[in-house]
Order: structure tokens, then sequence, then C-alpha cells
């Protein structure tokens, strides 16, 4: 029998209830058993990386347990940003809700739909702030460093601040 893996997400948002829909993707993450045991960082709002004229995001991380594999966890992923209203926009552009696979346990994996680990994610203070919070110690299966040392080696100047309501 497959063993679950130790999953870590990242979720945002710029427009609309960016709050309510973080709430709402964890919720129907949960509610559907995408992932069990989900533990949730705090929320940071974070300012635009790429395309920068645009609200700011608001930020978390969530890490849990899922036996679904990378192929079809990605196409649950964009169903579920579609149930919450996600429009289709320029790349870095606003979002009503955007989830991202960072790390499914060890597990390197890159088709047309979705690269494992997150290609970008040791580059990103917004992703690696609120998901060293959670889980630190955490391996990445490429560098080999935990994401604390990601963190602690990240160039990335960009403003990340606990969100207060």
């Amino acid at each position: 029998m497959q063993e679950p893996v130790l999953t870590l997400l990242s979720i945002g948002a710029n427009i609309g209830e960016r709050n309510e829909n973080i709430k709402k993707a964890i919720d129907l993450l949960s509610s559907s058993d995408v992932l069990t045991d989900i533990k949730s960082s705090f929320l940071y709002e974070t300012e635009p990386v790429g395309y920068r004229e645009q609200p700011w995001f608001l930020n978390v991380v969530v890490s849990g347990y899922t036996l679904i594999p990378p192929d079809i966890l990605i196409g649950i992923i964009k169903n579920i940003e579609e149930i919450i209203g996600r429009k289709c926009r320029e790349k870095w552009h606003e979002r009503e809700i955007d989830i991202d696979i960072l790390l499914c346990g060890k597990l390197i994996y890159n088709d047309v739909n979705i690269t494992i680990p997150h290609p970008r994610m040791h580059e990103r203070r917004f992703v690696l702030i609120p998901a060293a919070e959670i889980a630190g110690e955490i391996v990445h299966p490429e560098s080999g460093k935990t994401i604390k040392q990601l963190l602690e080696e990240c160039t990335d100047k960009s403003e990340v601040n606990l969100f207060h309501k």
C-alpha cells in the first residue's frame, strides 16, 4: 500500500475577498480529502513579484498528506481555483486565488503541467517565510537544504509582513 506523502502548497490571492478565498481553498482541500492533517502558516501580506503594478497579496503555506499523484493533484488544484473564481490573466498578474505545489515529499517531477519542487520557491521570501514557520526542517530534494537554510540564503528583498485583519 502506498504511503501518504507530505506535501507543501503555497496559496495566495490579491483581488476579491483575499482572506475568504484562501480559507475556502484550504476548506476545499481538506473536505475533499486532497490533503489530510493540514497545518497552516500565519497569513502574510506580501508585495507583488514580477508584475508590480497590482494590489499586494495575502499568502499562506499549508502542509498535509496526500495519496494523489502530482499529475492528478494539479488538475484538482486547478479545479479548486476555478470553483473559487480564478480568471485567466497574464502571468504574474492579479489573482482571485493561486495554489502552487511546492514539494511532495522527496519527489522530483517534471511534465508539461507541473514541476516539483516548485522551480522558484527558493527565490521567494513570500513562500519561504511561511513554509519555514510550519516545515522549516523539511529538506528540498534537489538542493539538499532545509527550508530554513533556503530562507537564510534567499536574496529576495521583497516585503513580507504578518497580516493583521
